[in-house]
């Protein structure tokens, strides 16, 4: 075993290498080594073995492949034994050979026992398939190199996931590792027209990438141009599903995600099965579901594995408490400010009686409360799992009661900043509790300055633009504009089984029957 560490390796890495590892193999094994000695200079996990095999006469060969990535057990019984061990065989075999693109073509289809053996042209593709885990085999006299699956390395296993917790319904989570989450997906889709198709993207991190969905059921013209949309991706590198949704989606400048998250391997399965694709990038947890219209936010993964009259109910719940969170504290400060007559009297008398003393408006006073909320809120998710629930509890009732003493905030005021809180995190989707939060400092100061007024021109922009956001043709508040009453069903409250006769409709759906013949 040989590691790249000599004096000559390091002189040729001051050359440029640039065009390097788009050259073809050569012929020559020993040019064939000094080029990957200058390709792999500085990686210290990087191995290179020479060997020869035969008797009459030795051929020589080499392997290589970076430590840690690779099954060294599968490297040494499966390729080494058999190349230095189990020679009888072999010689007999190569006695007959003339040249030793045979004895190549000998060694792939009758000596090697991994099922996946496979042959390359250029040092790029070399570099790729080691540093995903491959071990490279070449002989001397040949211009192609053998490349064996021997992957092997250690990655956290299946757990619970983090952020989706539920009360029924499957538990487990995606990890980091591509073919653990492949595989999830796979072991529920018992079906050849479940399709994964895979791309490598990112100059430098050369990172895998899954496309999932199903035939027929997926709009093809929606496959397609999502495949155009990833092959014309160039960057440098790609470390997490998240990086792709910029180039991806038709407005990359909006606030509004036209994407969902998810840790779950059945809320991916039934996004597929309702014709929706699946992202997948190997090293990330998430995998990435589109299109999704905004509504879809209101719904969680355990609804479907309850009955459907308390999913109903819960979900009524869930897009109550969108509402509130969104708007409560900007009504409360329009109501304190300019419609006080909309108040009863004794509350009125109450909530004036709260703010003697107070030495900011209305406005000011919800602006600091939510600033310190969102403090307190990154400040829980940031410190460690241990004690950062401790310090957001904790915290806000210090705060909130040493500001109420203080005489900085009146004592309904906290009241509303607290309840907006808990409303904005019964939502079961992060990406739609970012836009709540984000847009509620937006109805804030509209109400400030207009009332009931500036809240209803801010809440009929914002519609506006929403529903002028589509990804590959689906509206962005689907179903509710345009309206289409027989899938609203399924977004107000959850649908029963039995009545859910057809998926979601997507231009281009050719299966859209759930139950009985198609």
């Amino acid at each position: 075993m040989r590691y790249l560490s000599s004096k000559k390796a390091k002189s040729r890495a001051e050359e440029s290498t640039g065009s390097l590892s788009q050259e073809a193999f050569s012929g020559d094994l020993e040019q064939n080594f000094h080029q990957l000695e200058l390709l792999l200079h500085g990686c210290s996990d990087a191995v290179i073995k020479n060997f020869k095999f035969g008797s009459d006469p030795q051929i020589r060969g080499l392997i290589v492949y970076f430590d840690g990535l690779v099954d060294k057990t599968i490297v040494e019984l499966s390729i080494l034994k058999p190349l230095l061990i189990d020679l009888e065989s072999l010689d007999g075999q190569l006695q007959d050979f003339n040249n030793n693109l045979l004895v190549i073509d000998f060694i792939k289809n009758s000596l090697l026992t991994l099922a996946e053996v496979n042959t390359l042209t250029s040092f790029d593709e070399v570099c790729a398939h080691i540093s995903s885990g491959d071990t490279v085999i070449m002989i001397d006299g040949c211009n192609i190199a053998l490349v064996a699956g021997t992957r092997a390395w250690e990655g956290r296993g299946i757990e619970k996931p983090d952020n989706e917790n539920v009360i029924f319904g499957p538990k487990e989570g995606f990890s980091e590792t591509l073919r653990f989450n492949t595989a999830m997906l796979r072991r529920r889709l018992k079906s050849t027209d479940f399709k994964l198709e895979s791309f490598v993207i990112g100059r430098i991190t050369k990172t895998n990438v899954v496309l999932g969905y199903i035939k027929d059921i997926a709009p093809q013209q929606m496959v397609d141009e999502i495949i155009a949309r990833l092959m014309d991706i160039d960057i440098d590198g790609i470390l997490d599903s998240a990086y792709l949704e910029e180039y991806i989606t038709n407005q990359p400048k909006s606030l509004f995600s036209q994407v969902e998250y998810t840790e779950k391997p059945d809320r991916v399965c039934g996004s597929l099965l309702e014709g929706r694709l699946v992202i997948i990038v190997d090293g990330s947890p998430m995998a990435m579901v589109l299109p999704i219209s905004f509504p879809q936010y209101w719904g969680a993964a355990d609804d479907y594995y309850t009955n459907f009259i308390a999913a109903s109910l819960f979900r009524l719940l869930r897009i109550s408490a969108f509402l509130l969170a969104l708007l409560l504290p900007s009504l409360f400060v329009a109501v304190i400010t300019f419609h006080h007559e909309m108040i009863p009297t004794p509350l009125l008398l109450t909530i004036v009686a709260s703010r003697q003393g107070i030495p900011f408006p209305a406005f000011i006073e919800a602006l600091l409360m939510e600033f310190a909320f969102e403090l307190l809120r990154e400040a829980g998710l940031r410190l460690p799992r241990s004690i950062g629930p401790a310090v957001s509890i904790v915290g806000a009732l210090i705060i909130g009661d040493a500001a109420v003493r203080a005489g900085l905030v009146s004592t309904p005021m906290v009241v509303i900043i607290a309840f907006t809180g808990i409303a904005s995190f019964v939502s079961p989707h992060y990406n739609a509790a970012i836009i709540v939060r984000i847009l509620r400092f937006g109805f804030l100061i509209a109400s400030a300055f207009l009332g009931f007024l500036g809240i209803m021109l801010l809440l009929i922009l914002v519609m506006i633009r929403m529903v002028s956001i589509n990804l590959l043709d689906l509206p962005y508040m689907s179903p509710l504009a345009p309206l289409n009453l027989s899938q609203l069903s399924d977004i107000i409250i959850r649908r029963p089984w039995f009545k859910n006769m057809y998926r979601p409709y997507l231009e281009g759906m050719k299966n859209q029957k759930r139950q009985g013949a198609k």
